[in-house]
């Protein structure tokens, strides 16, 4: 048998490859993990989810001390003001910290870090760094990169054109945002900004907001941020942007034809997708293609079509979400050891972190009735005895079940704590459970977790509190 330098090498050190290399290590593989940043984490711990969940809950609380509930509590407080630095620091310390841990996390477990960017020689060899490493098994978990915009140029530094990275560590609030792309992304980072002062405009090309949402949750989103003060221009495309100096201005005209305008702005998002990571590994020198969307396949497994080489996280088919990339880095490291290592890709929640949070489980209503037949029931939020008491009004439970079985199919959730919330739908889905399974279970009063209760009441039979 082949030498090899180590039995695991994981290329990439984000969600999907960091659990990957430790887990491999815990199963007594010796492992290594190349990665060229500077920290470990990848984009999620980075510049993705860590950070811009720093900067919403800090924004939700400036927000609620200068426009918010605070005066409603009887809490008085004098002129309400900003400190960007402080808020941003606070963001920077945070991702310290975790990505910190993750380099502690690899020592104890004894990964190896090969500080580097990994290109492939051939199947069980990589470079990194100009050093030949050799593995018996190589897992590719390299991640997603923004999509750019046809002749669109992103200049974080200079703050005028930025993406997600850029929006994160403006030096200063813009005047007016305009966010190109009405998904997750675009949402949660116009949210930000529009808490901490900012006009912001968001240009979707769809004619609703949260592309794969069900179709209530996307109804309900466009009235929640309009509310919130969003201007949204749905159902439109934009066809140029040009910037002059501090400024830019965007083209625009609608999807589906009509007469061009154009928008001016301090500061123009552009989140209208991410795409997989693949350039610069050396996939041609070992024989493996891309599918039409740039993505690699694999089996159930997790394993490519070439022997000894796998794949997990946003370079794969499916959600680009940060947990599903985590539960692959798991399931492929024990397939590699020899023990079943499952993902149950029906059953991954995806959250938006605004406020409220908007969550999903499972099939949309649209998708289930292509199925077959289903019972659906929605209780809203404004009848959740502790969503009233926090005035948090906004929102609704929304369950999907099978008419002939019962069993849930899919929920969806508008609320304050829905993010939370969703996993008590994701592990009962896990379990087969069905509506009546959590009509009949106890939830502790007053939560929030009581509307999923009494939405599953309605399926079957009536809910008490409305």
């Amino acid at each position: 048998m082949a030498d090899y330098d180590y039995d695991v090498l994981v290329i990439g050190a984000g969600p999907g490859g960091y659990v990957a290399a430790i887990r491999a290590a815990q199963l007594g593989l010796k492992t290594a993990c190349a990665e060229g940043r500077e920290t470990l984490g990848g984009t999620c711990l980075n510049v993705g989810c860590i950070p811009s969940k720093a900067l919403l809950h800090g924004s939700e609380k400036f927000d609620e001390a200068k426009n918010g509930t605070f005066a409603t509590y009887g809490i008085k407080t004098g002129e309400v003001t900003l400190d960007l630095d402080v808020m941003l620091a606070q963001k920077a310390d945070s991702v310290k910290g975790l990505t910190g841990g993750i380099e502690f996390l690899f020592k104890k477990n004894k990964v190896t870090w090969l500080k580097g960017y990994a290109s492939f020689e051939d199947a069980h060899t990589v470079t990194v760094n100009g050093e030949k490493v050799t593995a018996k098994n190589v897992v590719i978990a390299t991640g997603s990169s923004v999509t750019p915009l046809p002749g669109v140029t992103v200049d974080n530094d200079a703050g005028v054109i930025v993406d997600s990275t850029g929006a994160l560590s403006l030096k200063k609030v813009p005047d007016h945002l305009v966010v190109i792309g009405g998904g997750v992304i675009g949402l949660e980072l116009g949210s930000v900004w529009r808490r901490l002062g900012a006009k912001v405009t968001v240009v979707e090309f769809l004619d609703q907001l949260l592309p794969g949402m069900d179709g209530d949750v996307r109804k309900e989103a466009a009235k929640i941020f309009k509310k919130q003060g969003m201007e949204l221009k749905l159902g439109t495309k934009v066809t140029g942007v040009a910037v002059n100096g501090s400024k830019a201005t965007l083209t625009v005209e609608p999807a589906k034809g009509g007469d061009a305008a154009t928008i001016e702005a301090d500061c123009v998002l552009v989140a209208i997708g991410r795409r997989p990571n693949v350039d610069g590994l050396g996939l041609d020198k070992i024989g493996l293609e891309l599918n039409a969307r740039g993505q690699i396949e694999t089996d159930h497994d997790f394993a490519t079509r070439i022997d000894g080489v796998w794949a997990v996280g946003d370079v794969i088919p499916g959600p680009m979400l940060a947990h599903k990339a985590e539960d692959e880095g798991i399931a492929v490291a024990e397939n590699i050891a020899g023990l079943t290592g499952i993902v149950n890709h029906d059953v991954i929640p995806g959250v938006v972190y605004t406020m409220p949070e908007f969550a999903g489980v499972g099939l949309t209503e649209e998708a289930a009735k292509e199925k077959g037949e289903i019972k659906v029931s929605k209780f809203p939020m404004l009848a959740n005895s502790r969503a009233k008491t926090n005035h948090e009004p906004d929102g609704f439970v929304k369950v999907i079940a099978d008419a002939k079985t019962d069993r849930v199919l899919g929920v969806w959730a508008i609320a304050s704590v829905a993010g939370t919330m969703i996993a008590e739908a994701a592990l009962a889905m896990e379990f087969g459970a069905t509506s009546e399974d959590i009509a009949y279970t106890c939830h502790a009063h007053p939560t929030h977790s009581e509307a999923l209760k009494e939405a599953a009441m309605g399926v079957t039979g009536k809910p008490i509190h409305i």
